[in-house]
């Protein structure tokens, strides 16, 4: 049983990390810059895309009425690592 309680410490450890890191890469001006994780949560995470994955890189495909497609493109392209 305690075993099993600091795989979960661990697992929500991480996600409340990840979680930070997403809302510190979303520019200042924009309102989900300061929003609850849950609003982040509703708005960027539980989007609808089509995932298309290549040898060298993974698109997600929005639906042309995704309002916060931009937006998740550019934080998208702030995690990326900086090429050669």
């Amino acid at each position: 049983m305690p075993l099993a309680n600091q795989c979960r410490l661990v697992l929500h450890t991480a996600a409340y990390w990840l979680m930070l890191s997403l809302r510190e890469r979303i520019p200042k001006p924009h309102p989900l810059a300061s929003a609850e994780f849950s609003t982040i949560r509703l708005n960027l995470l539980k989007i609808a895309g089509r995932v298309i994955e290549t040898a060298s890189r993974v698109r997600i495909a929005f639906a042309a009425a995704c309002p916060n497609a931009a937006l998740f493109r550019g934080i998208a392209r702030s995690f990326h690592p900086a090429g050669p």
